[in-house]
């Protein structure tokens, strides 16, 4: 189990993007304000513009913007725009068999445990949105 670094990579992206919304975003200037490689940065706002949270335009004065306000835009939407397993993602199986069937039977509650945890998070992040973020980071925006 592992924080998703994808969903750390989006949101400070989009903290670039809604810091100053007078203009595009180049990923090298996103890298230059997180340290995130260009490339990764890339491959993020892709997913991001997919799903209708980022603004893509080609060309020399292209580059990435926020489609949506920040208010509008909830934590729950960029972590389903980039993330494809669970925050609590538990490698096991029911599997045990007969053998051995405390492993299985602890495994199971686990499974079950984080599941309720995972519709936990999900229902919390929906409360959460860009502009809260950018407020509890103190990043201002424009």
């Amino acid at each position: 189990m592992s924080a998703s670094t994808k969903l750390s990579t989006a949101v400070q992206a989009l903290c670039v993007l809604a810091a100053n919304r007078d203009c595009p975003h180049s990923s090298e200037s996103i890298s230059r304000e997180t340290g995130i490689h260009p490339s990764r940065i890339r491959g993020i706002l892709a997913m991001l513009s997919r799903e209708g949270l980022v603004l893509s335009t080609r060309g020399l004065s292209g580059g990435f913007a926020l489609a949506r306000e920040p208010h509008t835009i909830h934590l729950q939407e960029i972590y389903c725009a980039v993330e494809e397993r669970k925050a609590f993602h538990l490698d096991v199986t029911r599997a045990g068999g007969t053998k051995y069937p405390l492993p299985a039977r602890v495994n199971g509650w686990f499974l079950d445990l984080f599941s309720d945890i995972q519709i936990q998070i999900e229902e919390r992040m929906r409360t959460i949105t860009l502009a809260d973020v950018l407020r509890h980071i103190h990043v201002p925006q424009s």
